[in-house]
């Protein structure tokens, strides 16, 4: 008897790996369901709707996120290497992920539009919480290491972040997690009242 958490699994490795590199608007649960070796009811014994199968993928995506800037933070030294941890995190992430076009969350943004004023949406409302994490815990980031406006500085940082996420889609610059870090040191000295070193 197959495990229902194996076949949970498979279900998920399969609908990331569609979703994101057909997009989901043009991939149906059939096809989901074919790539993981399930018969559609099983899909929908697990996940009961393609939206829910959805908002797994991303649940699952932002705890594997979170894993890895947490391992990122907790090695780093000094306060301002915890900052720029973030980086780190994104090498190590997609290291370890599946092939995937770019950033889940991003992907699924730019697919799905926003609910309408009072309505709810369990998959945007993660969405939510994947910039709420980061932008959050960036601001905390930068209080530990004296930043003058810790919002500011992890406001800038995030411009970075974003901006990685999308070079990675582009292709160009060719190496974009080493320029934001360079760029982000830069930034991060001044913010914390600090004159950068000068280069040799």
């Amino acid at each position: 008897m197959a495990n229902p958490q194996h076949t949970r699994e498979r279900i998920l490795d399969a609908a990331e790996m569609l979703f994101f590199t057909e997009g989901i608007a043009t991939t149906g649960v059939d096809r989901v369901a074919a790539s993981a070796g399930v018969a559609i009811v099983t899909l929908y014994k697990h996940f009961g709707s393609k939206d829910n199968l959805l908002r797994e993928v991303l649940s699952r995506r932002l705890d594997s996120w979170t894993r890895h800037w947490d391992e990122a933070v907790a090695g780093a030294g000094a306060a301002e290497e915890r900052l720029l941890a973030v980086f780190d995190a994104i090498e190590s992430f997609r290291a370890s992920s599946g092939p995937t076009q770019w950033c889940c969350f991003l992907a699924t943004a730019s697919e799905r539009p926003a609910p309408e004023d009072g309505r709810t949406d369990p998959v945007f409302d993660l969405i939510r919480q994947d910039t709420e994490l980061v932008t959050d815990r960036l601001a905390q980031l930068a209080r530990e290491a004296g930043c003058r406006d810790p919002a500011a500085t992890a406001s800038v940082l995030l411009l970075l972040y974003n901006g990685v996420l999308s070079s990675l889609l582009r292709g160009a610059p060719s190496d974009p997690v080493a320029l934001a870090r360079s760029t982000a040191r830069s930034i991060i000295g001044p913010a914390a009242g600090r004159i950068p070193a000068a280069r040799s």
